[in-house]
């Protein structure tokens, strides 16, 4: 397997452990029933912050302010145009017919006349793109989400989408490249593009959030749960949306 998802698996797994060896004093009678491990969560999430201040969000913001607006957005462009092929291997296992030819149509239209992705010609055209991963697959099919966890310098997560982890990375054709200095290049700048897009909502989450951590807590699950229902959840707690009415076929 290839040295970048090894180290991204080494990571997991340690997460694991050292859940596992916490987890009894993690928990407490006030504990949110979505995060009975928030302790945890909290010293994991402030060390995430602490290099993402000191490291990621400068080198984040160097790119915004240096590469022109139509060059991050070709990059942006580029790195959804792989993503479309993943999201149409997912919305296939989801039974979604329509969904998974657009996926697949939108990644044959952007790599031939977008000049590999570059230029979303797709969207132009009105295809509509549809981003899953296997998280969602698993969700379809009526696998509940779990605890909410803050994985080591990934972010946040939970049970569910961590164990999905493994198979999007094989998914993901970035991590597939087996040149190593390109693979890791190309990595580093998908993390970068996608870390400038997020410095307005981050400074005002600064600004506003009382509590940072429950505030990016709660915008992810709604968010996940949301995509779980392409955009239309239901009003209880999330069932198995394999057998909601918002199955596309």
């Amino acid at each position: 397997m290839i040295n970048f998802v090894v180290g991204r698996m080494r990571v997991v797994v340690s997460f694991f452990v050292l859940v596992l060896l916490t987890s009894a004093c993690a928990t407490g009678p006030n504990a949110n029933p979505r995060d009975p491990l928030e302790p945890l969560n909290r010293r994991v999430y402030g060390i995430n912050d602490a290099v993402d201040r000191a490291v990621i969000k400068p080198v984040a913001t160097v790119y915004r302010d240096v590469l022109p607006s139509p060059v991050r957005l070709g990059v942006t462009n580029f790195f959804s145009n792989l993503q479309d092929v993943w999201s149409g291997v997912n919305n296939t296992l989801q039974l979604k017919s329509l969904a998974a030819a657009e996926s697949f149509v939108r990644f044959g239209v952007n790599t031939v006349f977008g000049l590999g992705g570059i230029f979303d010609v797709a969207s132009e055209m009105r295809i509509e793109r549809h981003t899953k991963d296997f998280g969602h697959t698993l969700g379809y099919w009526g696998v509940g989400p779990g605890p909410y966890l803050v994985l080591p310098l990934m972010g946040p997560s939970t049970v569910r989408d961590t164990v999905a982890l493994p198979v999007d990375m094989q998914g993901d054709i970035v991590s597939s490249v087996k040149h190593v200095p390109t693979r890791n290049t190309a990595t580093a700048v998908h993390l970068i593009s996608r870390r400038s897009r997020l410095l307005n909502a981050t400074q005002m989450l600064d600004e506003v959030a009382l509590d940072p951590y429950t505030f990016t807590r709660d915008a992810f699950l709604q968010r996940r749960r949301s995509e779980m229902f392409d955009g239309n959840p239901p009003d209880d707690e999330e069932p198995a949306p394999a057998s909601s009415d918002n199955t596309q076929n």
